[in-house]
């Protein structure tokens, strides 16, 4: 391995079990990955092998930049794997880690864990995200389990036994045709579920029929009809306003929401936390079951398989050209619009999945969420200024919340 490829600043979300769930969520997006998968490979996997698992582990730890690597499992639904699949990964994480810091962080729907997963996530310090939607009846919507029942009660259940095993864990949210009106009401349910930590998640789907196959490409037809359960386009907007205005009064300090979290990060100087953010793609990418790698988690297609661990090392499919040109598409393929736009440095295009708008005049597509956007990084800006003045100033964001509340009347 070239030495120049030997580190470089990347992360992984791991699959161990591809694409398969205990869940049928109407709005995944991974369960069509069966299509995919199984057909860019000669060697579908269920799960991913303990051979599979030590080759990962070892070359991950090795390409790795720094003295901190984080191990992110994702599914599908990772506890499908079994205990004993990730007791291993935690045996040659410390066989693998040469003297660095190895923290795993672990997305879940929550229905299997019982004792047995909590203590082994207390006991090795797993971060956890629990898919859970708040409110019961929105939640239970979608989230189903394979035979049809609900499952909010399910999941509620296993917060209580995380809690009572002292298991730090975030809650992710997604944002549909359902909930996008009670940003409020799922702001306070998820508070009283314990969640101190939270993501919102907008979910645009393009309808299956209206997607067309280019060379492997993900390429959805000329405004294309997104799914029923998909956001409006300033309904992702309106939630998070709805919850921002709560959050400000109530819980600076004491609840974090990943989304103002970078938004402020961004006033402060920083680059964005958040890859939606973010001027550029690719430092996130995405390890199959088979040790397939794609450059992103919503990108998994046949033209965005970048190799197999087998062959290539992790650092070098992450500074390949290939993986280059994917990062680069999004800061190169705007529409003037978008260009022009007095938000752009803090939004850069959002996610380039979500480009289905074509506009007059435009070579490339905009984003369909744009509305959604430009309400939140305008309304949020006076906020966020404060809070970024009295950061400067040696305090916290804390000590700007009443200035905040007087001066925009929350």
């Amino acid at each position: 391995m070239a030495s120049n490829a030997q580190h470089a600043a990347f992360h992984m979300m791991a699959k161990p079990t591809s694409f398969h769930c205990n869940l049928k969520c109407d709005y995944c997006f991974y369960l069509e990955k069966d299509g995919v998968v199984n057909k860019t490979t000669s060697e579908p996997s269920e799960n991913m092998s303990n051979g599979m698992l030590k080759r990962y582990v070892r070359d991950y730890i090795r390409s790795h930049q720094g003295q901190e690597v984080d191990f992110s499992w994702q599914g599908g639904e990772p506890t499908l794997a079994g205990l004993g699949f990730y007791r291993n990964a935690v045996k040659y994480q410390q066989q693998y880690a040469e003297g660095k810091t190895i923290t795993n962080s672990f997305q879940t729907n929550a229905v299997a864990i019982n004792r047995q997963w909590a203590e082994f996530f207390s006991q090795h310090n797993f971060l956890l995200g629990v898919s859970i939607d708040g409110i019961a009846e929105v939640h239970d919507k979608y989230r189903i389990s394979v035979n049809g029942k609900p499952t909010f009660e399910r999941v509620k259940r296993a917060l209580e036994l995380l809690k009572e095993y002292k298991v730090e864990f975030n809650t992710l949210t997604v944002i549909n045709d359902q909930n996008w009106q009670r940003g409020k009401e799922t702001y306070q349910a998820l508070k009283e579920l314990g969640s101190t930590h939270m993501q919102f998640i907008p979910i645009v789907e393009v309808n299956a029929n209206c997607q067309q196959s280019t060379n492997g490409h993900y390429s959805p037809l000329q405004d294309a009809e997104l799914t029923h359960f998909s956001v409006p386009d300033d309904g992702y907007g309106q939630f998070m306003m709805a919850v921002f205005n709560q959050w400000v009064k109530e819980d600076v300090g004491q609840v974090f929401v990943r989304i103002f979290d970078s938004i402020l990060g961004s006033w402060m100087g920083y680059p964005a936390s958040t890859c939606v953010q973010s001027k550029e793609c690719g430092q996130a990418m995405v390890i199959e079951a088979n040790g397939d790698v794609y450059s992103c988690d919503h990108y998994v297609y046949p033209a965005n398989k970048l190799g197999n661990i087998e062959q290539t090392t992790l650092a070098q499919m992450a500074t390949s050209k290939q993986q280059k040109r994917f990062g680069s598409a999004k800061s190169l393929k705007l529409t003037g619009q978008c260009e022009a736009c007095d938000v752009y440095r803090l939004c850069h295009g959002g996610c380039p999945k979500h480009r289905l708008v074509s506009l007059d005049g435009e070579k490339h597509k905009h984003n369909y969420l744009c509305k959604s956007y430009q309400q939140i990084f305008t309304q949020t800006a006076p906020a966020m200024h404060l809070m970024s003045q009295a950061i400067q100033q040696g305090g916290t964001a804390i000590d700007a919340v009443p200035l905040i509340k007087n001066t925009l009347r929350i």
